[in-house]
C-alpha cells in the first residue's frame, strides 16, 4: 500500500465512519471506529479503550459536527496506518473549535480502526 491514494482512501473511510458518528450524535458508533484498547487523548484528560470514549462523546453538545481534511498520511507497516488530519468541531451555540488530529491506524480481519488519537488544539 504504498500508494498515496490507498492511503488517503482508507484514512477517509475510516474517519468518515467516525465523523458519522459524531455528527449523528451516536457515542456508541463513534467507539466502533477504534481498537478495543484504543489510546484516545481529546482536548480532556486521556481515556483507553471503547467504553471511555463512548462516555467522552456521550457528554458532548448536541449538535456538534466534524469536517475534517487529511493532511498527510504514511504507512508505518503493512497493517499501521499514520494519519495527520486537520478537524472543524461547530457547535450550534459557539464558535467552532480548530484542530489537529493525528491518529494511528490498524488493521485487523480486514477492517481498519483508529488505535491512537490525539488532538491537538490551534491558537
Amino acid at each position: 500500500m504504498n500508494d498515496a491514494a490507498a492511503q488517503d482512501a482508507i484514512l477517509s473511510g475510516v474517519m468518515d465512519r467516525w465523523k458519522a458518528g459524531v455528527d449523528a450524535h451516536e457515542p456508541e458508533e463513534v467507539a466502533a471506529c477504534f481498537t478495543e484498547d484504543a489510546v484516545f487523548q481529546g482536548l480532556r484528560p486521556y481515556v483507553v479503550g471503547r467504553q471511555g470514549i463512548a462516555e467522552y462523546y456521550d457528554a458532548q453538545p448536541l449538535g456538534l459536527t466534524a469536517d475534517y481534511r487529511v493532511l498527510e498520511t504514511r504507512q508505518l507497516a503493512e497493517d499501521v496506518l499514520l494519519g495527520y488530519l486537520g478537524v472543524d468541531f461547530s457547535f450550534t451555540d459557539r464558535p467552532t473549535v480548530k484542530v489537529t488530529l493525528g491518529v494511528v491506524l490498524r488493521r485487523a480481519a480486514d477492517r481498519w480502526s483508529i488505535a491512537h488519537y490525539q488532538v491537538s488544539k490551534l491558537d
